[in-house]
């Protein structure tokens, strides 16, 4: 059983900053990349950043970019969410996924944790 566990989320005020974490655990886990999602209340969850472990490359999202930092630990199990100049329209419950090949298969972000909230507000 594989676990991925935000933390970090909470209440902020715009401009504020917020680090998300997610910590991979449980049975061995060798991921190619993992990333976080977001989705805002009555919206469709969507991209926000992803980081790939081989050479640790990072892909955003445009309406973070700037603004968000991804980064991953040297065992490849955690993953940090530096978000800097908070937004309004930041407010989200934040997830972690990784994505792996398993038995040959490339499964994409098939991995979830839990979530995280972030609110932003005046």
């Amino acid at each position: 059983q594989v676990q991925l566990v935000e933390s970090g989320g909470g209440l902020a005020q715009p401009g504020d900053s917020l680090r998300l974490s997610c910590a991979a655990s449980g049975r061995p886990f060798s991921s190619y990349a993992m990333g976080w999602f977001r989705q805002a209340p009555g919206k469709e969850r969507v991209f926000v950043a992803a980081f790939n472990w081989n050479g640790r490359t990072t892909h955003y999202a445009d309406s973070v970019r700037g603004r968000f930092t991804i980064s991953g630990n040297d065992d490849r199990n955690k993953v940090d969410l530096q978000m800097n100049s908070l937004k309004l329209e930041d407010t989200a419950l934040y997830y972690c996924t990784a994505a792996a090949i398993v038995d040959g298969i490339d499964r994409g972000y098939d991995y979830w944790g839990q979530g995280t909230s972030v609110t932003v507000s005046s």
